[in-house]
């Protein structure tokens, strides 16, 4: 999964595009589980995803409401249509994404 930056994160939501976004912090154990879920769900699936290093963009995370890391957005058409934070599995990650990305 590529790291992103603002310029990748604003490119991917003005051009309407759809996939994920993964918000973390490095220090963070459930981040690291939830980055291994991840990696394992983009070998299975071809879906957009970036990461974005929470601590670089605290800006971002008012603008997104994000509560805490791990937190993954599910984006539709350049709009967020659930946010994760609890991964739960590999299946419930897929599961998840049919509901929206199909």
């Amino acid at each position: 999964m590529n790291e992103w930056n603002r310029n990748d994160l604003e490119a991917f939501l003005d051009d309407a595009e759809s996939g994920l976004i993964y918000f973390y912090t490095p220090l963070c154990g459930t981040c690291q589980l939830a980055s291994r879920m991840l990696q394992i769900v983009e070998e299975l699936v071809t879906v957009k995803m970036g990461k974005l290093n929470l601590n670089f963009y605290p800006d971002i995370a008012v603008e997104f409401a994000i509560e805490s890391v791990p937190c993954l957005l599910i984006v539709q058409g350049g709009k967020v249509k659930e946010t994760l934070y609890a991964f739960h599995s590999v299946p419930y990650l897929l599961e998840k994404m049919k509901q929206h990305l199909n």
